[in-house]
């Protein structure tokens, strides 16, 4: 026995020391630059890496007859090339271009001019070690090889001189401008040389390192989304299996205790002895799901709401059929707001009710308030708005995909779609606005690096989108972004002309700094609209993390006006005026809302007032895919 143990201890040294020479080398020629590392290939190491080469190719051509089979029917019912009618606008702003030759050998010096200041330098300094703001380079593999470093200068110099040029025409309209900017954007990110495997240099060297299995990994992950995608490209942003809603995700404690036909009432279970009297009630946008707003623990607000005594309700929004296709606005400011506030009611016996829209959700709410106030309703105490617009003549980004051919495209498409828009539609929407972060990222990652994407809840959450039903996305699309008939009182809701200047109770506005959707000066623009006090603050970062920024991870930083100031009719005077504070502006919010909330009594459980408890949050409605 002590014999044979010897022998399987010396084996198991032997392996184990085997195994760490390895990890040693590979960890020592990961440091090597990719010159370096060609250079020692093996004869060993070639055909290793020419039989993992010639399998990928294998796999490239089953993503191309996957592609063929699937997606026949739909580009046949697809056909168009440009169906958001970029081409045109940018046309007329190359035409703009074209008509002013001095502008464009201006333009034509300032290119060449770069170049040579970057060829000069190159063969002055060599390789250039200075730090690189630009993610997608900011591995030293891309300065430590002079033709690499050359791409990537040239690359740079090259799409801001081409965005620069198309910005500087300044005799078109701002829709087109917009439009031909974004193209060209999108255009620029595509053609990166870090999207390709022989002009980045990070794969190239991952695929020397595994020996080619990298690109098997990769060419493995794609098969995997076209398939999962049913022939489209469903690109993945997170390990979608790492979550699941009630246990690791969405597990603030509460129960649904209402079900109606657009949203399920989830009412949160108290953790304090004493709570505020009046009830909050949330309105996520029903373009998403509502647990972005209760993501895991340490970030859920949600459950931080209910630790600082807030009896806290939650809309969450069915993910529609066809069935409700022609459920308009008017059905959801009934049979979402007000149903809603009834249900509160009932739960709470409360006579008022202070509200949350977020997004998309407070345009709603605010819509539903000018309403309730031309008909005499007054259970609204305060409103609370997260990045939301009344206000659509600055509005962001997404205004980009609602002229008439972006119209038309998102009209095709739901019919195309039984009633209802995809889900997929919004998510690519999405991800273009910021496509090098939520796209090329990706393709970099899982594609040519073959890595799996790491397990992230705010993208587990933005990957599950919901569907837009018929009427209601495209009144949406038609009364606010195009027409801007909120704002400027042409609105009809039941007949009744609507006007915020009839909305006199609290309201407080939160906008993000570096929000690209629903922007600072778009929302400033919305809180002059209303009758009342308005208290508007920002947040710093974006749409997303702007919000959901919990106090404990001390991140970002966030303005506030001092108490009491009256805003003032120029946004850049009201944004000289703020006074900036580290960290989150939740607790700012809370001492507001503590103001706005009553008196503090018993805690309400689920269950306690006039609704029974129908099932355990988070419901059933947000599982629907």
């Amino acid at each position: 026995m002590v014999i044979k143990n010897d022998k399987a201890g010396r084996k198991s040294s032997a392996g184990a020391n085997k195994k760490a020479d390895t990890n040693s080398q590979n960890e020592t020629a990961s440091k090597e630059n990719l010159h370096t590392l060609i250079a020692k290939q093996t004869l060993e190491d070639i055909e290793k890496l020419s039989e993992n080469l010639r399998f990928a190719a294998v796999t490239g051509s089953k993503i191309g007859s996957s592609i063929a089979g699937m997606t026949k029917d739909y580009f046949e019912k697809h056909p168009k090339m440009d169906p958001l009618g970029l081409a045109p606008y940018t046309a007329e702003v190359t035409s703009k271009i074209a008509s002013k030759p001095e502008q464009i050998l201006d333009a034509q010096q300032k290119l060449w001019n770069g170049y040579a200041e970057i060829w000069a330098d190159m063969v002055k300094n060599g390789f250039n070690d200075n730090p690189v703001e630009d993610k997608r380079f900011n591995s030293p593999e891309w300065q430590s090889n002079i033709m690499f470093d050359m791409l990537r200068r040239t690359y740079l110099h090259t799409s801001n001189w081409l965005l620069d040029l198309v910005n500087s025409v300044d005799d078109v309209d701002d829709l087109t401008k917009r439009k031909a900017s974004f193209f060209t954007q999108q255009m620029a990110n595509a053609f990166s040389p870090a999207n390709f495997l022989l002009t980045n240099p990070v794969a190239l060297k991952e695929m020397y390192l595994s020996q080619g299995e990298s690109v098997v990994r990769g060419m493995t992950n794609m098969l995997a989304d076209f398939q999962r995608g049913n022939g489209q490209l469903s690109l993945s942003q997170t390990d979608l299996d790492a979550f699941q809603l009630g246990k690791n995700i969405a597990i603030t404690p509460g129960k649904v205790v209402y079900r109606g036909k657009v949203f399920e009432l989830i009412q949160y279970s108290p953790t304090t002895e004493k709570i505020f009297e009046i009830p909050l009630l949330f309105f996520p946008p029903w373009i998403n799901k509502y647990y972005v707003l209760d993501l895991r623990e340490d970030n859920s607000m949600i459950k931080w709401l209910v630790a600082q005594g807030f009896t806290v309700f939650v809309v969450s929004w069915v993910n529609p059929t066809a069935e409700l296709a022609e459920f308009g606005f008017e059905e959801y400011v009934d049979h979402g707001v007000l149903e809603a506030i009834n249900a509160v009611q009932s739960a709470t016996k409360s006579k008022k009710i202070n509200c949350v829209g977020y997004c998309i959700g407070g345009t709603l709410l605010a819509t539903a308030a000018a309403y309730m106030a031309q008909v005499g309703d007054d259970r609204i105490n305060s409103v609370t708005f997260f990045a939301s617009q009344q206000d659509f003549i600055e509005s962001g980004d997404l205004k980009i995909f609602t002229d008439d051919a972006a119209y038309k495209f998102i009209a095709d498409e739901i019919e195309y779609g039984g009633g209802v828009l995809d889900a997929k539609v919004m998510t690519d929407t999405f991800n273009y606005l910021r496509s090098n972060d939520l796209i090329w990222s990706f393709v970099i990652n899982n594609y040519l690096m073959g890595k799996t994407p790491k397990p992230f809840d705010l993208l587990y959450w933005n990957s599950d989108q919901t569907r837009m039903p018929k009427a209601l996305h495209l009144f949406y699309l038609d009364k606010f972004y195009r027409n801007n008939d909120f704002a400027e009182g042409r609105l009809l809701i039941h007949g009744k002309k609507l006007d915020l200047k009839d909305v006199n109770f609290p309201v407080y506005m939160q906008a993000s700094k570096e929000d690209h959707i629903a922007p600072y000066r778009s929302i400033f623009r919305g809180a002059k609209l209303f009758g009342g006090e308005v208290r508007m603050i920002l947040a710093g970062s974006g749409h997303i993390a702007g919000v959901v920024n919990h106090p404990d991870a001390n991140k970002y930083q966030h303005w506030l006006p001092k108490d009491g100031a009256v805003i003032p009719n120029n946004v850049d005077d009201w944004f000289n005026s703020l006074t900036e504070h580290k960290g989150s502006w939740w607790n700012d919010w809370k001492r507001w809302l503590g103001t706005h909330s009553g008196k503090k009594v018993k805690p309400r459980k689920p269950g306690d007032g006039g609704l029974e408890i129908i099932c355990d949050a988070p419901g059933t409605y947000v599982l629907m895919k």
